[in-house]
């Protein structure tokens, strides 16, 4: 990617109450300089985990071209499977975290990952 490539802030957030299996929610704020957008949206049975994933996923969905990005997120869940590389090693070893416990939510990972190579997060 180029020097011109835009560079978009991105706040998200995701819930779920009662946490599992409850109805939950998302929530994200995208701004590029002077202009905001507001997305949100819900699910009738989640989890916040989920939630919190699926705000990420959502979020670099809405952007109409590939990004310099920089998104802020309050999961501990997104942010070290993301920046310590775990999200990955779980794909390479076929959404198994260890030899005994698959990864969870493997579908929203996999998307998540996709989008990461489309823009620069």
């Amino acid at each position: 990617m180029t020097d011109d490539v835009k560079h978009v802030l991105i706040y998200t957030d995701g819930a779920c109450d009662p946490n599992p299996g409850g109805p939950g929610g998302y929530g994200i704020l995208l701004i590029y300089n002077d202009k905001r957008k507001e997305i949100s949206g819900g699910f009738r049975s989640t989890t916040s985990n989920r939630m919190e994933v699926y705000a990420a996923i959502k979020a670099l969905e809405s952007l109409k071209e590939p990004c310099r990005v920089t998104l802020h997120s309050d999961s501990k869940y997104l942010v070290r499977a993301m920046s310590k590389g775990w999200a990955q090693r779980w794909k390479d070893k076929d959404w198994w975290r260890n030899e005994r416990d698959r990864a969870i939510n493997a579908d929203l990972w996999d998307k998540l990952l996709s989008l990461c190579t489309t823009h620069q997060v």
